[in-house]
This record gives C-alpha cells, sequence and structure tokens, in this order.
C-alpha cells in the first residue's frame, strides 16, 4: 500500500539552519516521503500567566523556528524530493506557510481550536490532523469545519499524546472507530487515515501498515541523541527508523503480482518434481534431457 513515511523534526533544530537541513538530508536517506517543522511562538501558544509561572516553558523560545528558515527550508526538502510541510501555531503562521507548504498539519492541542481548521482549510491544500486526547465529536466538528473550506483532502491521524506512549495505551484499533464513525465525510473529502507514533515502537508502527492499513506514519525524527525532545524518550534516531522503513518496504516488494502461477525462478524447479508415473523425480522429460545430455 506504499505507505508514506512523515519525519518530524519538531524542536529538535536549535535553531540552526544548517542542522535542519541535516534533518532533511536524514529524512530523505532513511527513506521518508516528507519532512515536518513546526511554526509557533511560545508568547502565542501559551497564556500569559503559565509563562509567568513556568520558566521552563517559557525557556522554549528557544526551540522556535525562525521565519526565515521557511524558504530555505522548503527548497532544500523539494531539491531532495521531499514534501515539505509545517505545523501552524497562530493564525497568521497559515499565510507565513502558504507559499512553502505541500501541505498543513495541525496539531493534537490545537484540535478545539476551529479558526486555526478554517484558515488553512481556506487555502485548498491538504490538511492532516492529529487526534490524540480527542473525542469523536471533537473530530467531527474539526471536519465538519474543514469541510466549509476548500481543501478536498485530509489525512486524520490517530496518536496518543503521552511522550513516549506505553504500548497498551497505543491503542491501534481506534484506527477502525475512526474509519467507522467518519465514513459520513468519505463523499466531501479524499479521507485518509494514519499514526503518529509516539511509541518508537517497530512493532506498533508495523502493525499500523499491515493490519490497520494506514496511508501515513509520522515520527519523531532526532539525528543524534541531542535534540531538546530527544530526553523525553519519543524520538527515533535515523539508523533505527531506517531499518523499520527498509522492512516495511521489502515487505511491499515481497507482496507480488497475487494469482497462483509458478514464478520465474521456480521454472526450472518445476521440470524436478515427482514424476505421476512412477513417483519419483525428476519428471519424464526432464531424465530423457540428462540421459542424452
Amino acid at each position: 500500500m506504499n505507505t508514506k513515511f512523515v519525519a518530524e523534526v519538531s524542536s529538535n533544530h536549535h535553531q540552526s539552519l544548517e542542522r535542519s537541513q541535516a534533518f532533511i538530508k536524514a529524512a530523505a536517506q532513511i527513506g521518508c516521503h516528507s519532512v515536518k517543522f513546526q511554526l509557533f511562538k511560545i508568547d502565542e501558544l501559551f497564556t500569559p500567566q503559565v509563562l509567568a509561572a513556568n520558566s521552563q516553558i517559557a525557556a522554549r523560545r528557544q526551540w522556535e523556528l525562525p521565519v526565515s528558515f521557511l524558504k530555505p527550508l522548503a527548497d532544500y526538502s523539494h531539491a531532495l524530493g521531499l514534501e515539505f510541510s509545517c505545523t501552524p501555531f497562530y493564525l497568521e503562521a497559515v499565510e507565513e506557510l502558504l507559499p512553502y507548504v505541500d501541505y498543513f498539519k495541525i496539531a493534537s492541542y490545537e484540535l478545539l481550536w476551529l479558526d486555526l481548521f478554517r484558515a488553512c482549510s481556506a487555502t485548498g491544500k491538504p490538511l492532516v490532523f492529529s487526534t490524540g486526547m480527542a473525542t469523536i465529536p471533537e473530530i467531527k466538528a474539526a471536519l465538519a469545519t474543514i469541510a466549509q473550506g476548500k481543501t478536498k483532502t485530509v489525512t486524520v491521524l490517530h496518536c496518543t499524546s503521552s511522550y513516549p506512549t506505553p504500548l497498551p495505551q497505543v491503542n491501534l484499533r481506534a484506527l477502525e472507530t475512526l474509519r467507522g464513525e467518519l465514513k459520513e465525510f468519505s463523499s466531501t473529502f479524499d479521507l485518509r487515515f494514519g499514526l503518529s507514533d509516539h511509541s518508537v515502537s517497530p512493532a506498533v508502527i508495523s502493525r499500523a501498515i499491515h493490519k490497520y492499513e494506514v496511508a501515513l506514519v509520522e515520527f519523531h525524527l532526532d539525528l543524534d541523541g541531542t535534540g531538546d525532545e530527544f530526553k523525553t524518550g519519543h524520538c527515533w534516531l535515523p539508523e533505527a527508523m531506517k531499518r523499520v522503513i527498509v522492512a516495511i518496504k521489502d515487505g511491499e516488494i515481497a507482496d507480488g503480482p497475487g494469482g497462483k502461477l509458478p514464478m520465474p525462478n521456480e521454472m526450472d524447479e518445476r521440470l524436478w518434481r515427482a514424476d505421476p508415473r512412477d513417483g519419483l523425480r525428476p519428471l519424464q522429460e526432464k531424465r530423457n534431457a540428462l540421459y542424452h545430455a
């Protein structure tokens, strides 16, 4: 089914253009389809009371992605054959991102902020959004809001907003619920489903693809273990994710053409089967060929 992999850089870029571009290069090298950043301003993300009371949150100003990076990051992504995306966390960010992103992504924590969905869907660009912590009515409200705009391709990501997520709480079976409960929107959108992974488990990703047939897997990436979010435990390193992606793609190749016919490499072996006349190998025609060789 050719599941697409999206490398989420999140806040691991250190406000360095060179490091940000290294993330894009790594995403391309390990077989991703796209790379995603986040565009936020801490002073427009949290209330003044929270910032005054929590110095750790206030210190996340050092995690902000400079707007000036957007064009070079998009250009570099496209040059390496990747789609470029970014999550807007304030309304003006939608316009700032519009010239550069191939699709918008809305985070779970912004699911209730329908004005952000209106702004993104008004652009007509494809939209991906995560559903951590959400209920079905909340997700339906977001989709109904998108339907008022121009967006026609929507991907709903199941996730658990726990960093990292314990295996029993990944709840992949929720994907079946999402498909059933949201089918009313299938006539409105090209509606797809995916997983935003916080488990850092190859087994979770493999099961999401093979059992629940997700169209997209988003995962948090760090280059070297020095990213600001790596210590939380929900980020993949490139080589670990590369092994997962290679295994998934190898498995897809192994699906083959279907049907039940001898494969090309079996053709010679067919002659070495037991002859139905005496039960001995090889077939008579092969014996004759060997005898006259």
